[in-house]
């Protein structure tokens, strides 16, 4: 795809391949080793406006960054602008200048409480929170999705409000919160969004190649593409995207593995590093064989031990 810098406030990226917020993933290793594989703009996990609010030590967690990511956006989620925008100026947002609004997350628990995708059916809040976060001196961007169901699409109108209400750039999941991750992308929302607005959008859904990034940006007009879900499977796929050139799955493994290791407790390596290595082995032979060994392993040394075999064959 033809890769061009994004102007987002006063920050431009390097490029308009974005990696998407994903809830469990995109820590800080994850989001360091993806913006060595040419990422223009990595964004946090989803973190609770509310949790900062309180003090919750694991909502602080999500935050960790340091200078080896680079400019880095955080996403929060809620649905109180006064929260939102003391969220904006809580301590541990400093070191992120770019902050993004959840308004799509079709997590049950999360449409339940009135936030994440829940705020489609009510674009006044939406606006207002908006506003509010602009507020804290942020450059404040938002994700949503083209609307709840089929019968219910708020893309144009909503994408005019988030810009009237002071977004800098909209992040545009092409499917409805109902179809979650399935289904077609409606390529025709976010082309009329696009033609809508000023401000840069990203379309987001269904990018799994280089092919499909085309794809999406031809039939959205879209100013970049954001990955989610493939970047799971493989993290290189940002090469793919941004011509970067690769390197073997092992020794992208034990990288993700150090930064990993430097800065969480033994515990949370070893789980989260099983997970990563089990999306990693699809389509490797023998790979129902190896994923049973590697949810057996204890340790981080015995999931890199296990990983030698498996991509040394």
């Amino acid at each position: 795809m033809r890769l061009t810098p994004i102007t987002i406030g006063n920050i431009t990226t390097e490029n308009n391949v974005f990696l998407a917020p994903l809830a469990g993933y995109t820590n800080y290793p994850f989001r360091r080793l993806c913006k060595e594989y040419g990422v223009g703009l990595c964004y946090t996990e989803m973190v609770s406006a509310k949790g900062l609010k309180y003090g919750s030590e694991n909502t602080q967690e999500l935050l960790f960054t340091d200078g080896h990511e680079g400019v880095t956006a955080a996403q929060i989620f809620g649905n109180d602008p006064e929260i939102m925008r003391m969220a904006c100026e809580h301590e541990k947002l400093q070191p992120f200048p770019i902050v993004d609004i959840n308004m799509g997350c079709p997590v049950p628990k999360i449409y339940k409480n009135g936030e994440g995708s829940a705020l489609l059916e009510n674009p006044a809040l939406a606006e207002k929170i908006v506003q509010e976060c602009v507020k804290s001196g942020k450059i404040i961007t938002v994700k949503f999705r083209i609307g709840i169901n089929d019968k219910n699409l708020i893309t144009t109108e909503f994408a005019k409000r988030m810009e009237g209400a002071g977004a800098s750039l909209i992040t545009i999941h092409g499917r409805t919160k109902d179809k979650v991750y399935a289904g077609e992308v409606h390529f025709q929302e976010i082309a009329a969004a696009k033609n809508a607005v000023k401000i840069p959008v990203i379309a987001n859904g269904g990018v799994f190649s280089n092919a499909d990034a085309e794809k999406l940006i031809q039939e959205t007009g879209a100013d970049g593409v954001m990955v989610a879900r493939a970047s799971l499977f493989d993290p290189q796929i940002f090469c793919e995207l941004t011509n970067t050139p690769k390197e073997n799955r092992l020794e992208m493994f034990q990288k993700q593995m150090k930064w990993t290791r430097q800065v969480c407790d033994e515990r949370f390596t070893t789980v989260f590093m099983r997970k990563m290595a089990a999306f990693y082995v699809k389509g490797t032979r023998g790979a129902a064989a190896f994923k049973d060994r590697l949810f057996q392993a204890q340790t981080p040394d015995e999931i890199l031990s296990i990983a030698a075999e498996i991509w040394s064959e």
